[in-house]
């Protein structure tokens, strides 16, 4: 008889098997991290490319849930088109039904010592052994996503085995067969289904639900079927949630998923129930088994892509047309918080936008050198534009990076994070700099002051330098060149020795009263503007050479570099060779 203590079982199994799930495919997550990426990168208009991407994906994160609001997420920061996004979505549908085959394992019945080797009681107390041990000794975040991995999963078959332990008096409860008997009503088991999918929010989950109830004898097919083309449709519901207050074409990404699955589950349960009336097929009356779920799952994926992929054009259109454009322009989404939770994702955006404020950063500066001689109210106005952008993008990516922070990342994501978190305060200061820098140029046309032609000719030489020191940090940073980063600290220590040379030689400018004390103060503060910029530029390709070799000791990695570094060496006799104030003086 089923009672109480069944039930207590029965929930726990439950809870277990959920947990483990959501454990294993965080694991998964983190570990497929670069390959996501990778394979995310090749995607384009193709939709078998796409649809390929999709089932790679959600096989490797066994969540058609996760990679549908990560689509979400990249067409809401117009990282894919709503376009790529349609068979990537229709992958996914078949991607996830791996998570059947592997808990079909659990039905495994047989007497031969090889089968039975087969059957996860067997070998997932190994796996645990083995997950426990990783994540408890080893330093490597590596092992220890893969323990996590194996105990996620030796968690959900212990979960699945107590469920199918639990459930097995309801074998002998004629009310628990009489429910499954109402099932046999198409529409009540796709409603089942896609309710049950819906509040646990994994079809994966769900059909395992079901693999595990088969055990008691009273799921046939005719009642199973039904509910999995429900739990597609289910399946859907973390997606709409995951649209809300997203853009037009995120909210449209969304609305296909759901289209897709209830066009799919619409036509082929039209075509299940003519079958099941018509031809009556001996096989509809029998029990479902674990194999048996996970075939027929598989299957009707597969179908419902084999019929929709080739009609994805009318899926979009559909969806344009249940969400249509609108007259005012929508905010652009910069960083989406629904890729937080693919952590490596999140970077490889993060990055992207990091890349853009530097670029935008070191042009300010350009731009307000250039106005020190040629000044313009315009260039003025750039530089001013450019530095509230990058004030923007610190701002954003700043509260990004550390909700990301907060989330489990591998030990070399956790060190990209460190680094960005650096490098944007260090853009933007580069920005306010080139601010001050424009403001000294605005005194100067106002105040009708002019440096004299050696001060010029000096401030020359300066210039030249930082405009090196910023194209070689913008190039080590936006192409994360660990070979330029090395050159840029040479050359930030020559900066500082020309700023030294400049400021004693205006000193002596006053005591022959070739420069005035006016001039003095702009001469001052342009060139503490230009050695803080040089300072900033160290910063930056420090953190990257940090980040690599990991010493965590920004003044460690500076004081390597420069003691027996015999390339250091080298590029800084060579750029204190390019950039002599000596050469200037013996030309006057």
């Amino acid at each position: 008889m089923f009672d109480i203590f069944d039930v207590l079982a029965l929930i726990g199994g439950l809870c277990l098997f959920l947990f483990g799930m959501n454990v294993m495919g965080d694991g998964l997550e983190r570990r497929a991290g670069n390959g996501l990426k990778a394979l995310l990168g090749r995607l384009t208009n193709s939709k078998i490319k796409g649809f390929l991407t999709g089932v790679g994906v959600t096989a490797v994160i066994q969540s058609s849930s996760a990679t549908t609001v990560m689509v979400v997420g990249f067409v809401n920061s117009k990282v894919m088109t709503l376009r790529q996004s349609i068979g990537v979505i229709m992958g996914a549908n078949i991607g996830t039904t791996v998570t059947a085959w592997v808990l079909s394992l659990g039905g495994i019945s047989s007497d031969n010592f090889f089968m039975t080797l087969l059957k996860p009681s067997s070998f997932t107390p190994i796996l645990a052994l083995i997950g426990i041990g990783f994540t408890m000794f080893s330093k490597s975040s590596k092992k220890k996503d893969v323990g996590t991995i194996l105990l996620g999963f030796a968690t959900l078959m212990f979960g699945m085995d107590a469920m199918s332990d639990a459930v097995a008096g309801l074998a002998q409860v004629p009310e628990f067969q009489n429910l499954f008997l109402l099932f046999t009503n198409p529409l009540l088991g796709v409603l089942v289904g896609a309710l049950v999918t819906a509040i646990i929010q994994s079809s994966s989950a769900s059909v395992g639900i079901l693999q595990a109830l088969s055990v008691t004898g009273a799921v046939s097919y005719s009642a199973a079927i039904p509910i999995i083309m429900g739990q597609n449709i289910g399946t859907c519901v973390t997606a709409l949630l995951s649209s809300i207050g997203a853009t037009k074409n995120a909210k449209r990404a969304s609305l296909i998923h759901l289209i897709f699955n209830f066009l799919g589950t619409a036509i082929w349960l039209t075509v299940f129930v003519i079958v099941s009336n018509l031809l009556k097929p001996v096989i509809l009356s029998e029990s479902a088994t674990y194999f048996g779920i996970a075939v027929c799952h598989s299957l009707f994926n597969i179908l419902c892509t084999v019929v929709l992929l080739p009609a994805s054009s009318l899926l979009e259109k559909i969806a344009y047309k249940l969400v249509p454009e609108g007259d005012a322009p929508e905010k652009v989404v910069e960083l989406d918080e629904r890729l937080l939770a693919t952590p490596a994702i999140a970077i490889e955006q993060s990055c992207h936008l990091a890349a853009k404020m530097a670029v935008e950063a070191v042009e300010s500066f350009r731009l307000s050198i250039k106005a020190i001689g040629e000044y313009t109210p315009e260039l003025a106005e750039r530089v001013r534009t450019i530095e509230g952008d990058t004030d923007h993008y610190e701002d954003v990516l700043g509260t990004y990076l550390t909700k990301l922070s907060k989330s489990q990342v591998s030990d070399e994501d956790s060190a990209t994070v460190t680094k960005l978190l650096k490098a944007i305060g260090d853009f933007e200061r580069i920005s306010d700099h080139a601010v001050n820098v424009v403001e000294a140029a605005e005194e100067l046309r106002e105040k009708d002051i002019e440096f004299s032609a050696a001060a010029r000719a000096e401030l020359g030489v300066l210039s030249a330098a930082l405009e090196e020191i910023l194209a070689l940090t913008e190039s080590a940073f936006v192409n994360n060149d660990l070979g330029v980063a090395y050159d840029v600290e040479p050359l930030e220590e020559v900066v500082d020795d020309i700023k030294n040379a400049l400021r004693n030689n205006h000193i002596v400018r006053l005591q022959d009263g070739s420069c005035t004390v006016e001039t003095g103060f702009v001469w001052s503060d342009l060139l503490t503007n230009f050695e803080r910029v040089s300072d900033h530029c160290s910063n930056i390709a420090v953190g990257l050479i940090d980040e690599r070799e990991q010493t965590m000791n920004a003044h460690e990695a500076v004081k390597s570099l420069k003691e027996g570094n015999s390339r250091y060496n080298e590029k800084y006799e060579e750029y204190s060779k390019k950039y002599s104030i000596k050469m200037l003086e013996a030309t006057k």
